[in-house]
């Protein structure tokens, strides 16, 4: 099992991406619309730092939060925020302040911040806007993810299915009438990134790929406007797969993943590997407090949330299944039957304090580490297929994630 944190930060910062020796429409190409800024422009960039390490169990925590804070919050407003990038923080006075070149340096410097503690940093995401960011890995892997969102029209059905087996299978999705979705689409791409420019792909060709692709499927009926789709399933799972299929083409894509929902999303990686996502909440109490610790030591370790009263969130968890895509059904599993074996393993936390009520945490403390370690039996055995990654988010800052596998940490 494979156990991470991953802390969220925000920077404000200017960057200009037009390098003086190339020509204007080399710039436009590589860069887009961001190439005509010569004196700097802006983003809000959210970054994500992600620890991988042992938990320590006198204080449930593989490394305090507080002191992630603190370290990297530190650097982030000696050499980042507020600035300037290209004038105020090298290396960017001499390389282009791309997602890639941003996530790589930061990673770079973060690190070292960190040796000698139990964890150490295994991935930093960069996101410039909601639809545009990068992540690179502590093996030197990058990848770059592009968003885009439509909305269609579709009835879920399989072609290779009577009418009453996809009523069975899919309920009132398999309408005849149909029904419609706002649908996101995340594209991540992987390779080298080209050493002049700073990118895996240059601007015009991934925006080129991303319009063609919503062009295609935006405000479209797919199980009759898209002749590329007839005669498959109508499936977040073939749809997902019908998609990478499609920006291959032009793009080196290695996975995408398609929310149908805000809660419900289906990933797909190239070499026919699918995830299935649900999202779902349940309100707890708990104080962060550890029997082998005296009060003072836990006073200063937990601070606030060592409040004797206690304290609560509303926990967002996140189960992602993996298994085989059947071709006649077109599906990795039943849907429903996920949704409810998550709702049951959920069921006996909600509206409790986790630490006076829930027998998990009677003799260890219901950090988010131990908390999400406590559901990963209860979700897998409920789950009608292999759980392959379990997130809880304590809050929209601080998400601990657990994972048979390391699949990606974005």
């Amino acid at each position: 099992m494979y156990l991470t944190l991953s802390k969220r930060f925000e920077i404000s910062t200017s960057v200009s991406l037009a390098r003086g020796d190339r020509t204007d429409a080399e710039n436009r190409h590589w860069y887009g619309p961001a190439s005509a800024s010569r004196l700097g422009h802006g983003y809000n960039y959210v970054l994500y730092v992600v620890f991988h390490g042992e938990v320590d169990p006198a204080t449930g925590m593989m490394i305090n939060v507080s002191t992630v804070k603190e370290r990297v919050n530190k650097l982030l407003g000696a050499r980042y925020d507020h600035k300037y990038l290209n004038v105020d923080t090298a290396p960017f006075d001499r390389i282009a302040p791309t997602p890639e070149n941003i996530a790589r340096q930061l990673s770079d410097e973060i690190r070292p911040l960190f040796l000698g503690e139990r964890a150490c940093p295994v991935a930093v995401h960069v996101a410039a806007t909601p639809d545009d960011a990068a992540t690179v890995y502590g093996d030197g892997r990058v990848e770059r993810h592009l968003f885009v969102e439509f909305s269609a029209a579709r009835r879920t059905n399989s072609p290779h299915l009577s009418d009453a087996e996809n009523d069975a299978l899919f309920g009132r999705a398999a309408s005849k009438a149909g029904h419609g979705h706002n649908y996101r689409l995340r594209v991540t791409l992987s390779g080298s990134v080209d050493d002049d420019w700073g990118a895996i792909a240059p601007f015009e060709r991934t925006d080129s790929a991303m319009r063609s692709l919503r062009e295609l499927l935006d405000h479209r009926n797919l199980n009759d406007e898209v002749r590329a789709l007839h005669g498959k399933p109508i499936t977040t799972e073939s749809l997902a797969r019908f998609v990478l299929e499609q920006v291959k083409q032009t793009l080196p894509v290695s996975r995408v993943r398609l929310w149908e929902l805000p809660h419900f999303s289906v990933e797909y990686v190239s070499g026919a590997r699918f995830m299935m996502t649900l999202e779902k909440s349940f309100h707890a109490a708990h104080r962060l407090h550890s029997k082998a610790l005296d009060e003072t030591q836990n006073h200063e370790l937990y601070g606030k949330c060592n409040n004797p009263a206690g304290h609560g969130h509303q926990y967002r968890v996140e189960a992602s299944l993996v298994g085989p895509y059947d071709e006649r059904t077109g599906t990795m599993c039943n849907l429903l039957e996920f949704d409810n074996g998550f709702e049951q393993a959920l069921a006996p936390w909600r509206y409790k304090h986790l630490d006076q009520e829930v027998a998990d945490f009677a003799e260890r403390p219901s950090t988010g580490e131990n908390i999400v370690d406590a559901l990963w039996p209860r979700v897998d055995v409920a789950m009608p297929g292999n759980l392959q990654r379990l997130r809880l988010w304590e809050t929209p800052n601080n998400r601990f994630t657990l994972r048979r596998a390391l699949w990606s940490v974005a």
